[in-house]
């Protein structure tokens, strides 16, 4: 219920939706991982088993290779040995072939997982926000965030994961194996390492920012392209098309240019890693020959440890691109994490709490939109209760926002709204909405067919009851005349409509869900006067018992209403019957003549 005694004065602001320029803490930001890698824990666990075992018969094999070599060179070696021997390592190579695929299989299989729950929480995320946050992100930023920012944590948590564990696992073992060996020699071989570890942290942390410019630049393309396509038409129609091309051409060389200065670190990480491995192996050539030559180890023991410092190698050059894959997926993450981490502006409300009935309240309710300071609505007050309220007034003057805020689209101030005699922040923004069907200004159709389209509130209605709507509508003929009927599909946004198809459409959609309140924001705009009759005198019988918006500036559609509510700069101007309305408000007295003259001239 509505507080009479305190309500709250003066226009209401949203909190800043601009994310904090500190970025959040990594232990924060890895946290959003760590219910998927626990849910997939034994998966893992197997996977890496399977990983330590291809590393465990990568490491024997130079020890075989040892007993060989040295068998031959003092002359022991017989053919049996020596077949007992390849035939030994040929078993090991498949034994760890297999377990190579299982590795593959389980932890690269994981990322995919892990790539799917993430997307499945952004789609969720997105589904929960309000207008706020639409206003924040644009389509293709938050198309970026589900495309190139997942696919570079899905990398950095597959094929990254795989080469941290399997390049800290094969060093310390080779370098193990290899003090065995020559512990002079082995700290001969990592001598130059110091070089690869300065040169991987002075390059990551500059591939951090980077690549957060080109993801940046990448979600501005994306959108950039989103929005030509869909306007394709206007575009077209202005002859807009070279100047288009060339500002995409524009954004992509930005994008390109971002990219290069990304894979300049990126290719300077492998060479270093290469040029420090091949360093090693010099010295190891030179010194450890010295040694065989002098009989200090023996030939079996050179091979064996050439062949682990060939190991070694590769976690060498995988320092670099695990630190690569690692900046990458985290930079993305963040990207990710702020993205989930922004909180819808509308209260939750108490969890079973129903409105008792379809009516809304307004007491000295005052809006403005987020981050503006332009007052929308100011100091509103009335109540809406079941029939046809008709809302009209100059352009700008509120209806829409209005509308918004009924469907709780955006935040009310405390004590302003109450819905159902219940206060309007103490209801779940979804069951307020399931409540209400609406037709926006610019009626939103799917790439579909238009049974599905109409059907899309109500997916289990038969074909006759959508055929009843769509009659009701006074578009049933016009669909029925298309060569598949109600199978046709509309194409994006309904771009195979006009616009007065598009609008009885949503219209029908709306009908169809049957729910207790009807808000139809200038939903039948391109409609020409004679189907607009045929059809208010059609859905008479639909609306009966509903509480219905009906947003206008047609005369004849605010005609049929109980009431007209007339707004001005966000305030009531007047409110009362159309034969009350056309006998004191000259806003109705003159969009009445107006149109009048209209049909007079159009007869």
């Amino acid at each position: 219920m509505l507080n009479a005694q305190h309500p709250q004065q003066g226009k209401y602001n949203l909190k800043s939706a601009t994310p904090p320029n500190k970025p959040p803490p990594l232990k924060e930001v890895l946290g959003l991982l760590w219910p998927i890698y626990y849910k997939h824990r034994h998966r893992l666990f197997v996977g890496l088993l399977a990983l330590l075992g291809v590393d465990f018969f990568q490491l024997v094999i130079p020890r075989i290779l040892k007993k060989g070599v040295d068998a031959l060179a003092d002359g022991s070696a017989v053919q049996s040995d020596l077949l007992h021997f390849g035939l030994l390592i040929c078993l090991i190579g498949t034994l760890a072939t297999l377990l190579r695929f299982c590795w593959r299989y389980l932890i690269i299989g994981f990322s995919r997982h892990l790539e799917r729950d993430l997307r499945k929480k952004i789609f969720s995320q997105v589904m929960a926000m309000d207008g706020s946050f639409f206003s924040k992100y644009s389509t293709g930023a938050i198309m970026a965030h589900g495309t190139n920012d997942l696919a570079a944590v899905q990398m950095a948590c597959g094929m990254g994961l795989v080469a941290a564990a399997d390049a800290l696992v094969m060093s310390i073992a080779a370098i193990a194996f290899m003090f065995h060996i020559n512990a002079g020699l082995t700290l001969l071989a990592l001598l130059p390492m110091p070089i690869l570890a300065l040169a991987t942290r002075f390059l990551s942390g500059r591939l951090h920012h980077r690549f957060d410019l080109v993801q940046e630049q990448f979600s501005l393309m994306t959108e950039f392209a989103r929005s030509s396509i869909s306007s394709i038409r206007l575009l077209k129609a202005y002859t807009l098309e070279k100047l288009q091309t060339e500002r995409f051409a524009k954004l992509g060389r930005d994008y390109v240019h971002s990219s290069i200065r990304v894979a300049i670190i990126q290719g300077l990480l492998f060479p270093i890693a290469t040029l420090v491995g091949s360093s090693s192996m010099l010295l190891i050539l030179y010194f450890g020959g010295r040694l065989v030559m002098v009989e200090s180890i023996s030939m079996g023991d050179f091979v064996a440890f050439v062949t682990y410092l060939y190991m070694l190698i590769w976690p060498m050059m995988a320092v670099g691109w695990v630190a690569n894959l690692g900046q990458r997926g985290v930079t993305s993450l963040r990207r990710i994490y702020l993205l989930l981490n922004r909180r819808s502006q509308l209260p939750p409300g108490i969890p079973g709490l129903l409105p008792e009935t379809p009516s809304f309240q307004l007491q000295n309710l005052s809006f403005s939109y987020p981050g503006s300071k332009l007052t929308i609505l100011d100091s509103l007050n009335l109540e809406i209760t079941p029939g046809i309220l008709g809302v009209t007034g100059p352009t700008g003057c509120g209806k829409t926002s209005l509308c918004q805020i009924l469907v709780r689209m955006y935040p009310v101030p405390d004590n302003t709204l109450a819905i159902g005699n219940c206060n309007a922040g103490d209801l779940a923004p979804e069951v307020v909405q399931a409540m209400i069907s609406y037709v926006g200004q610019e009626p939103l159709l799917f790439s579909s067919s238009l049974a599905d389209n109409i059907a899309f509130g109500h997916p289990h209605a038969g074909i006759d009851h959508i055929q009843q709507v769509a009659k009701a509508v006074a578009i049933h003929d016009e669909i029925m005349a298309l060569p598949e009927g109600y199978n046709s599909r509309v194409g994006e946004k309904g771009v195979n409509l006009s616009g007065g198809q598009r609008g009885r459409v949503a219209l029908a959609r709306a009908l169809l869900c049957d729910r207790p309140v009807m808000i139809i924001d200038d939903g039948l705009a391109a409609v020409d006067t004679a189907t607009e009759q045929k059809i208010l005198d059609n859905i008479t019988p639909w609306l009966t018992g509903k509480t219905v918006i009906w947003v206008s500036q047609r005369i004849k559609q605010l005609a049929s209403a109980d009431r007209i509510l007339v707004l001005k700069q966000g305030k009531l101007d007047d409110l009362g019957s159309y034969a009350e309305l056309m006998e004191r408000n000259p806003f109705i007295k003159e969009i009445s003549r107006r149109q009048h003259l209209q049909e007079r001239g159009a007869a």
